[in-house]
């Protein structure tokens, strides 16, 4: 009855929109569907529950009723309860299905900003490029990236776009994201696998809890609450045979004071896994679902190896887990705490849980840096599935390159996007761009940045073509002053020159971008500083980007030992509107807008 629609492995946009619109459309069907089956359900179980309370007052208002009689809806409220749970899984699942769907038509039609994870938590104000490039945030790149499910793929992928890898590294991972690209039905599970962790969930409660001591339980007190719930168990056949009730009121005497003596630990264990279970089942039903892929690529292979360990797989071990948590939450219904607590289950069930943290708690960290890892490699295939037109870079292995034919933002939609080419090498380290306000500039060094963060991460690009080396990148874009701590713009912008300056020292080597530079002093200062900023980088071996207003600035350019080189962007001005068409030329601009946009808001010049 729903079948999922079929897919192409390397779709164009059109195609990907058209799978993501069926499968969106099927998936909605298939929830309103099993929402009406859950609901049918819910009145069988009321019926049911009504039906037992009736043979509970014959048991105990007459002499003739047999207590089997009981067993008859007891059974059947437990397979209804079991099959609701299951139909209530599907329903969900099936509208966690709708909801990727719909976020990934969202980002096909330019319409994703403010959807999905904005990875807001990640900002740092002092970083060197995050704010100034729009890494994370509403309508940020981490935002159009990121579908993973828990903080470790967030993290990881974080981290990713924060500091470059190796090229070794970030040839690696193009190989994984080219062999993950096609695998839609993967990245649909693993998006339907559990909702997501809040942004602020406390991913330290899970490796709290498996590197945490061991309660001490020994094999005496294991044994001795063995043997008290056989007897509890023969009580109750007793009592619902023989209508014999008081073996089964010793038995509830006996157990429950054995309880109460190991009460601390079984609360301590208990309580201990509800912090991290959400987290915990979350990562189990990723994890087994990566053992069901297979890969070619080297460090996709390194990835998974890292779940396949000697003595019992890491599947049946993650099952025996799931399991226990199964039993925890079925043990929490009114109906069956009872019999819980006559059966010692939940001494049983700490048990068990401490029994599986010794055995596998030390090897929990490594599936979830595997975990983490795969779910940011899928989350850049996810992109480069949506974006087929989009390329991978080559990256060279030394000096300060970037290269690009065709480069766009790839935050904008394809339809506003212009493409601009630019060449930064040992021969050209600086592009000096002049030009009127909005015409361009900062979006070109907009662009620069978020698509050498994309590559260096190991991600497509948006460009015809792009060779670049491995770059620090230092950004002054969007340098703002401080309140709080004192501090002017102009003293901000000095501040964050010297970062970009300090970063240029190191290996390897740096790209900067620098937009209007050192604006906040007179023009005398200002030439003979972003001057100086300016031979210093180049001298370090930097390759990067200054706009200006200042057109004496430019004049850095014509000496060919600062291998910089003059562009600018310009306007047109038609029936008093501003015309920007944002193709980068060659050369000095030679005209302002500025005392045009200051009429066409109605000052008088």
């Amino acid at each position: 009855m729903f079948e999922k629609p079929s897919l192409s492995a390397t779709p164009s946009s059109s195609e990907a929109h058209r799978i993501y619109s069926e499968r969106h459309a099927h998936a909605l069907a298939k929830a309103e569907a099993l929402n009406k089956r859950h609901l049918q359900i819910s009145y069988f179980r009321v019926a049911i529950f009504v039906l037992g309370a009736v043979f509970l007052w014959l048991i105990f208002g007459s002499v003739h009723a047999s207590g089997w009689w009981l067993l008859f809806p007891l059974v059947l409220f437990v397979a209804l309860a079991f099959m609701h749970s299951r139909v209530i899984k599907e329903r969900d699942r099936a509208k966690r299905v709708e909801r990727f769907y719909k976020k990934g038509l969202l980002r096909l039609e330019d319409r994703w900003p403010g959807s999905g994870i904005s990875g807001v938590r990640f900002a740092e104000s002092k970083h060197p490029f995050a704010i100034d490039l729009d890494l994370f945030g509403p309508g940020s790149l981490f935002e159009l990236l990121c579908s993973a499910r828990t903080p470790y793929g967030e993290e990881t992928l974080a981290g990713w776009l924060k500091k470059p890898s190796s090229a070794e590294v970030v040839r690696a991972r193009q190989a994984a994201v080219r062999e993950l690209t096609s695998r839609l039905d993967l990245r649909e599970d693993l998006a339907v696998l559990g909702e997501e962790l809040p942004p602020d969930s406390k991913t330290k409660f899970l490796s709290d809890w498996t590197s945490a001591p061991p309660e001490k339980i020994s094999d005496s007190l294991r044994i001795v609450g063995i043997i008290l719930t056989f007897l509890a168990l023969a009580s109750l056949v007793i009592w619902a045979g023989f209508r014999n009730p008081a073996p089964l009121y010793v038995m509830m005497v006996l157990g429950l004071g054995f309880q109460a003596t190991q009460f601390g630990m079984i609360a301590r264990v208990l309580s201990g896994v509800q912090k991290p279970a959400r987290t915990l089942s979350l990562m189990l039903r990723i994890l087994k679902r990566m053992e069901q892929e297979q890969a070619e690529s080297p460090y996709l292979k390194e990835i998974l190896g890292k779940l396949k360990k000697e003595g019992l797989p890491t599947t049946a071990r993650i099952a025996q887990l799931e399991n226990l948590l199964g039993w925890q939450s079925g043990l929490q219904s009114t109906l069956i705490a009872l019999f819980a607590a006559i059966l010692l289950l939940n001494f049983h069930l700490a048990t068990a849980f401490e029994n599986w943290r010794r055995r596998n708690g030390s090897e929990v960290s490594e599936w979830l840096k595997a975990a983490g890892e795969f779910e940011a490699l899928c989350s850049l295939a996810g992109y480069a599935y949506e974006r087929p037109d989009d390329i991978y870079p080559e990256i060279v292995e030394r000096g300060a390159c970037f290269e690009a034919t065709g480069l766009a933002h790839p935050l904008l939609s394809q339809s506003q996007a212009i493409r601009n080419s630019l060449s930064l090498s040992s021969d050209r380290r600086l592009y000096i761009v002049s030009g009127s306000n909005m015409s361009g500039k900062s979006t070109l060094m907009r662009s620069v940045g978020a698509n050498a963060v994309l590559a260096l991460a190991g991600c497509p690009v948006r460009a015809e073509s792009l060779r670049l080396s491995v770059l620090n990148i230092g950004a002054s874009i969007r340098t703002q002053d401080s309140l709080s701590e004192g501090v002017s713009r102009f003293y901000a912008e000095i501040k964050r020159l010297s970062q970009v300056i300090d970063i240029g020292k190191e290996t390897p080597p740096s790209l900067f971008l620098i937009d209007e530079i050192m604006q906040g002093t007179n023009s005398h200062d200002r030439r003979i500083g972003a001057e100086a900023v300016a031979r210093t980088l180049v001298d370090q071996g930097s390759i990067g980007i200054m706009t200006t207003h200042d057109l004496a600035l430019t004049v850095f350019a014509e000496d060919p030992a600062n291998r910089a080189l003059n562009v600018h962007f310009e306007d047109t001005l038609i029936d008093g509107k501003m015309i920007f068409d944002y193709h980068m030329r060659p050369g000095v601009v030679e005209k302002s807008n500025a005392l045009a946009l200051l009429r066409a808001v109605g000052i008088k010049v």
